[in-house]
């Protein structure tokens, strides 16, 4: 076992620097997305492999390897802008280790058929645990991106549901949380009544989901 905290097989570990130029020489980057990868990473890992000769679990059509890459950070801020152009210039899944003087975040980005639909990531130092069991390598992916969900979605019947009703439950609460901080700053009582009533609608949109109606 690694420091990753990993218990994976010796044949999925890899343990390789790769050059940060690697992930933009061949595309066109802007010269700030660039200074992104200079100013802000240190290095990049590329520490285990999944695929069915590491690990002998069946490819799908959708997910042919998982890669795992540990990012070291020069900054405690995880550089979205470099990882938008890390999943370009790679065709597989990838889940993410960030470290940063002894702090340690995960990331994973949700891929089909290769494209990008969203972003899911750790705060600093919580507390996540992966399942890297399957009968297919989409299975195992399935289970690293669920590590990632918030509960009240995890009891739908199917992945897809499952990331749907998450992207419902946080794009009702980040509405919300900012719905509180303009309420706060209203200083005319009507405006106030009718972000109130529009929060309470948010609320009970969010419960319905939360219990499943």
């Amino acid at each position: 076992m690694t420091n990753d905290g990993l218990q994976l097989p010796k044949d999925a570990f890899v343990n390789k620097y790769v050059a940060k130029s690697k992930f933009y020489e061949h595309a066109t980057v802007s010269k700030r997305v660039k200074q992104t990868f200079v100013d802000k990473i240190d290095r990049i890992t590329w520490k285990y492999k999944l695929a069915e000769d590491t690990v002998n679990i069946a490819k799908t059509q959708d997910v042919h390897e998982i890669q795992i890459f540990e990012v070291a950070l020069k900054q405690l801020e995880i550089p979205k802008t470099a990882l938008k152009i890390i999943d370009k210039s790679i065709p597989y899944q990838i889940l993410y280790r960030f470290v940063y003087d002894g702090d340690e975040a995960w990331g994973i980005t949700l891929k089909n058929s290769h494209k990008k639909q969203d972003w899911y990531f750790t705060e600093w130092n919580e507390s996540i645990t992966f399942d890297f069991s399957g009968l297919t390598l989409e299975t195992v992916y399935q289970n690293l991106v669920k590590a990632f969900l918030k509960e009240e979605a995890k009891t739908k019947s199917d992945f897809t549901s499952q990331v749907e009703t998450d992207r419902e439950i946080k794009k009702l609460e980040s509405e919300i949380e900012r719905l509180d901080k303009k309420i706060k700053q209203e200083k005319q009582f009507n405006r106030k009544v009718e972000m109130n009533q529009r929060r309470l609608e948010l609320k009970q949109s969010l419960e319905r989901i939360v219990n499943g109606e």
